[in-house]
């Protein structure tokens, strides 16, 4: 799909990776809004020209309302990258005392049921474009973001892992649901990047984290090089229904 003129909505676009890929799509000649729960970055977003939204990501009604006047002000949503996530970690069991299960539930809640949360608004409008125009080829790209630690998580990731590894389950399904409509959907499973929330971890999570290398480049991934992975994908018709690893050949080990 050629982004330019397109709308494109980013979820967690305020920040990292989700921020990157809001510049990228501009540059690509996209019409871009960004949903985000952070009110610094959507104050930030705003001061740059980008059309913001406050909301968590995960609110069923309150983004319906985003994607309706993401509608009504610039027409139908084509383009979905969503990035907005957290990462909490923490054992199961720690010092013999069972985790509390609200911190494994917020993290899915955000990972795992805000994707399919943006997922449901913005299919909705793109099948309504194939029905308004059905001869045109390619109606919509829809664009996760998983993780290497839904296949190589370590001690500690278990929430996280199991979030993205649902986040990395839902692109075959969805692929194979949409495509009648025009629509496809793969996924992005980043390595170790830096971004406010790797950098915003606990010191000792951020050590191990950051003490992986990959076999080459030997550094962090760089939020414009995921950035420029989406554009692929939003322009590479033939991609559907993949997850794609971004990690420079990284294996996690299960611990350091």
């Amino acid at each position: 799909m050629n982004p330019r003129n397109r709308v494109a909505m980013v979820t967690g676009g305020a920040s990292g990776l989700g921020r990157a890929c809001v510049d990228r799509l501009r540059r690509d000649g996209a019409i871009v809004a960004v949903v985000d729960r952070a009110p610094k970055g959507i104050e930030r977003l705003t001061s740059d020209g980008v059309t913001a939204y406050q909301c968590e990501i995960a609110d069923p009604a309150g983004l319906e309302l985003v994607f309706n006047e993401v509608r009504e002000r610039f027409g139908r949503v084509s383009i979905l990258i969503n990035c907005a996530g957290i990462a909490t970690p923490g054992s199961v069991v720690r010092r013999g005392a069972p985790m509390p299960l609200e911190e494994f539930r917020q993290v899915v809640a955000v990972n795992l049921l805000g994707t399919i949360n943006a997922i449901r608004c913005a299919a909705a409008q793109m099948i309504e474009s194939h029905a308004a125009d059905p001869a045109e080829c390619e109606h919509g790209v829809i664009i996760n973001t998983s993780s290497i630690a839904a296949t190589d998580g370590q001690v500690g990731q278990a929430a996280y892992a199991a979030s993205k590894g649902g986040v990395s389950a839902l692109v075959l399904p969805l692929a194979r649901e949409l495509g009648e409509y025009g629509i496809r959907v793969n996924a992005i499973a980043p390595g170790v990047f830096e971004t406010p929330m790797t950098l915003a971890l606990p010191q000792k999570s951020r050590e191990v984290v950051f003490a992986a290398v990959p076999p080459f480049p030997k550094r962090p991934g760089r939020p414009e090089e995921f950035a420029d992975a989406v554009s692929f994908l939003v322009t590479q018709a033939f991609i559907n229904g993949a997850v794609i690893r971004l990690d420079g050949g990284l294996r996690m080990p299960a611990r350091y």
